[in-house]
């Protein structure tokens, strides 16, 4: 067991190690057996299977030890077996498993509504409800803003990402491989520009006149009071970990207000100290009416939430919420000692120490290298742009060869982006300096020996 600056103690030692017969023996056989039983559709960007992980470290049924810096697509943000997430776990399930809070309700419940109200952005009265997914919870969100104020409209944005499901396809921007073939979507939703500082035809654009466009072409399109809500993650996750201008979220929130539309802040990848605060709006001090949560919230077990305004989840018919699994009693009390972990930890600070770190060495690299187009990013959510040398064109092909290099040399990293040109950065929070450091070499020399 080793221990780190940060007081944080690791059941396995925080070293990768990757034989010469990676993927090996088990992790084949494994594959082959998946193929016989589990739909195509399901893809894995990792050809190994988990027998263990803590911390910064994923191991893998052969043996191998890889740094994780995608964290189960931000999730296991206290690590992968977090002891109080452990502990409470077991506890719980010497109790019970399941009730239905609908039938039978428990304390756990109405624990972690008391503490999401506290913990999201405003200090008016809110109101909570615990679901599955982030798309169950985004779906919900929608539910709440059609009926809490009679419109139909939803006003997503370009690039976005907001779920798999009928409702949450129509509200994602990208087609393959979310999309294609999937249709026909749920109407009603309209898609504006985002603010993509990188990619903008104006480098000059400002949040707010970027912000200003996208107002003008909803109510050129749509007209300001058919519109039930606007829905945009904060930083975009799948979209390619954009960060808008400074400025835009504001406006449009301002906006939003002036007209009646729930702004509803989609913080499922963002959310619980990922990008150095509890959530990505407090950055610019946004107060959304509702605000999705998922992904971090438990520590790897499934559960999301919407967190709102009183007056708008409270507008909803008794029953016209719910559902069977939603806020189960052991993800519930994941859900408590992850939060706890976090606050005992501080793992904004943490995030935020991540960021420092990374950031530099990053930008320094980006000046070395120009398939490097832009390094940006809030906390433990970095972003590098990868693009054909001297331009802005996406490069996908060397994106690809990156990534596949980092884990021949056992580090995990996540592609994304509109264009399947970003490398995405998102450690847990409690990755030692020295693994993080370790990580961060291998991709920058996976970079230099693919450009």
């Amino acid at each position: 067991m080793t221990t780190t600056a940060h007081d944080i103690t690791y059941r396995l030692e925080q070293k990768r190690r990757v034989q010469a017969d990676f993927p090996g023996p088990k992790s084949v056989a494994l594959t082959e057996r998946r193929k016989a039983v589990v739909a195509a559709g399901v893809a894995s960007s990792v050809p190994v299977f988990v027998a263990d992980a803590d911390g910064g470290i994923i191991h893998d049924v052969d043996g191998n030890s890889f740094i994780d810096l995608g964290s189960g697509i931000a999730v296991t943000s206290v690590g992968a077996s977090d002891p109080a997430v452990v502990g409470a776990v077991k506890e719980a399930v010497e109790h019970f498993t399941h009730t239905c809070f609908m039938v039978t309700p428990y304390e756990g419940y109405v624990a972690v509504a008391e503490q999401l109200n506290r913990l999201t952005p405003g200090d008016h009265e809110k109101r909570t409800v615990l679901f599955n997914s982030g798309a169950e919870a985004v779906e919900n969100a929608v539910k709440v803003a059609r009926l809490a104020t009679g419109r139909d409209a939803v006003v997503a944005f370009d690039h976005a990402y907001h779920g798999r499901t009928n409702l949450t396809m129509a509200l994602t921007a990208k087609a393959m491989p979310y999309k294609t073939n999937f249709g026909p979507f749920a109407p009603e939703v309209y898609r504006m520009p985002m603010s993509y500082p990188f990619r903008e035809e104006n480098p000059e654009i400002t949040g707010a006149e970027a912000a200003k466009r996208a107002i003008t072409m909803i109510e050129k399109q749509i007209g300001g009071e058919q519109v039930a809500a606007i829905i945009i993650e904060p930083i975009q996750g799948e979209g390619g970990f954009i960060v808008p201008a400074e400025g835009f979220l504001p406006a449009l929130a301002a906006w939003a207000k002036e007209k009646g539309i729930v702004f509803i802040a989609d913080e499922v990848q963002s959310g619980f100290c990922r990008t150095g605060e509890w959530f990505a709006v407090n950055h610019e001090g946004v107060v959304p009416d509702i605000l999705t949560m998922a992904k971090g919230i438990a520590g790897g077990m499934p559960l999301s939430a919407i967190t709102g305004r009183a007056d708008l989840l409270d507008a909803v018919h008794p029953g016209g919420l719910g559902g069977t699994y939603g806020g189960n009693p052991v993800a519930c009390a994941a859900a408590l000692a992850s939060i706890g972990s976090m606050e005992q930890y501080d793992l904004n600070a943490r995030a935020r120490h991540i960021e420092d770190i990374a950031l530099g060495k990053l930008r320094e690299l980006a000046t070395e290298q120009s398939v490097i187009g832009d390094v940006r990013g809030r906390g433990a959510m970095l972003a590098i742009e990868l693009v054909q040398a001297g331009s802005k064109e996406p490069n996908p092909e060397l994106t690809k060869a990156v990534a596949a290099a980092c884990l021949k040399e056992g580090v995990i990293i996540l592609t994304c982006g509109t264009y399947g040109n970003v490398i995405r950065l998102l450690p847990p929070l409690v990755i030692s300096d020295e693994l993080l450091l370790d990580g961060l070499e291998v991709l920058a020399a996976a970079i230099k020996a693919n450009a």
